[in-house]
């Protein structure tokens, strides 16, 4: 089976399936925390080398209260158990978006979190918090900007990769695959630069179910996807 390289999930679904099972949306999240923890263990052992998971959006301020408490609270104590499961894997932590809304003490766990793993080799795990892909490109062109003006890049020589090297996600190839949980059918402002001719899946599945057999169902679909990149393949030509 040709494994993805890069697979980037949409976690959704915590509320709404706990809210099926008579539960608050809160323990929804906490599961869907957990079920993280176990896709990343699936994920490294199936060869998928750099897995990207969308957890907090910047449209998710507009929560109410209660819950966007509960989420930070989450996240919280998600910093500690993933820096242990980090030190068992040997997994490299990562966290895009703009980490400078959140509160003093999660940024100081998150910087805590990617300078102690930072030199680990096993799976590359990118987490994005207060992360909106339209903010993400506008804090890369005001960066970019400032560079110009500053004499440091030539705007006359700005090309795609230029721009890329200005994103959250320098350095990390576009996924291959994009999973999207709990049966909706649209991005959220999830990569959007960066998954240009990315492969897409959506599930009907809620994240907290997302098992390693889902994943492998979706490697599966991935595996009947013919990739052109815009381009034919070379028979294709021959008959045309």
């Amino acid at each position: 089976m040709n494994v993805p390289k890069h697979v980037a999930i949409i976690l959704d679904g915590n509320g709404r399936w706990a809210k099926a099972k008579g539960m608050p949306r809160n323990y929804g999240h906490a599961q869907g925390s957990k079920n993280v923890e176990r896709i990343c263990e699936e994920a490294w052992r199936m060869g998928i080398k750099y897995l990207t998971v969308y957890a907090f959006s910047t449209e998710n301020w507009n929560r109410p209260d209660d819950e966007v408490n509960a989420l930070m609270k989450l996240l919280r104590n998600y910093m500690k158990t993933c820096l242990k499961t980090a030190a068992k894997n040997d997994m490299k932590v990562r966290v895009i978006g703009d980490i400078t809304r959140l509160d003093e003490d999660i940024q100081k766990r998150i910087l805590e979190l990617e300078e102690a793993t930072k030199n680990n080799s096993g799976l590359n795990f990118q987490i994005a918090i207060n992360y909106g892909s339209r903010d993400e490109m506008v804090r890369a062109i005001r960066k970019l900007a400032k560079d110009c003006i500053d004499g440091k890049v030539n705007p006359e020589e700005i090309e795609e990769q230029t721009f890329e090297q200005y994103l959250d996600t320098k350095g990390i190839p576009d996924p291959d695959l994009m999973i999207r949980t709990s049966g909706e059918l649209r991005l959220s402002n999830y990569l959007l630069w960066q998954l240009a001719y990315t492969e897409f899946y959506f599930t009907d599945v809620p994240w907290p179910d997302f098992s390693k057999e889902e994943l492998e169902k979706a490697i599966e679909q991935y595996n009947h996807r013919d990739r052109r990149y815009g381009g034919v393949k070379e028979e294709e030509e021959q008959n045309v």
